[in-house]
């Protein structure tokens, strides 16, 4: 796996170019800022690119813009963005265009090694990763959403797993219940928010944020 990484603050980007290091996992360009993360990006074509929300020269959302362009630039490039605070419209911004190979993580993940290089993995093989604090923020945010109010409290906590990226075995393994009834409650889920089943594999993610964002495809 061929890393970029885009932090302007020094320690924390060699930090985390020695943990991806140790892990096995190759750092071609640490860079302080989206300018040059740009430029590494087209120069590299890595298959993941790590990112700050908050950059030069601004530090509102450069990070996020760029992740944006970077995988407008390279279809198929993977990104996991780092925040500092749960920044709801930051997070919609970056599923715009599909969960596929996307991960929102706060940062006092990093500390946590083994959960930040599982999410990295995650996101390199086209899964999705998004913080269970972002999560749990965003259900509080839009608890006056009426398709969301129609859910069953079992129901919101699997629509809750499903935004962090777990799969139905993993939800199950959570929540302590079969896998047929994971099944079954994501169909009810996906009808009672007015999705087709058919979004279940690639965009069920993506889906369950716009709505909590009180959007619509």
């Amino acid at each position: 796996m061929r890393v970029v990484i885009a932090e302007d603050d020094a320690l924390l980007r060699e930090g985390l170019t020695l943990v991806l290091g140790s892990e096995g996992i190759t750092v071609v360009a640490a860079t302080p800022d989206a300018d040059q993360f740009m430029a590494a990006v087209a120069e590299h074509r890595p298959d993941v690119a790590v990112l700050d929300v908050r950059m030069p020269p601004t530090h509102t959302d450069e990070g996020i813009r760029a992740a944006v362009a970077a995988r407008r630039a390279q279809p198929g490039l993977a990104v996991l963005v780092l925040s500092a605070y749960v920044e709801q419209s930051f997070a919609t911004d970056l599923l715009a265009d599909g969960s596929d190979g996307v991960g929102y993580l706060l940062k006092e993940r990093v500390g946590r090694v083994s959960e930040f290089i599982t999410a990295l993995r995650r996101v390199a093989d086209g899964g999705t990763a998004i913080d269970p604090e972002v999560v749990t923020q965003l259900f509080s945010r839009r608890r006056a959403v009426d398709r969301l109010s129609a859910l069953s409290p079992r129901e919101r906590d699997v629509l809750a797993a499903m935004a962090e990226g777990l799969g139905n075995a993993a939800i199950g393994a959570r929540l302590f219940i079969t896998d047929n009834a994971v099944h079954k409650h994501i169909r009810s889920i996906f009808a009672k928010l007015g999705l087709s089943p058919d979004d279940e594999s690639d965009r069920r993610v993506a889906a369950v944020l716009r709505y909590l964002d009180g959007t619509r495809d």
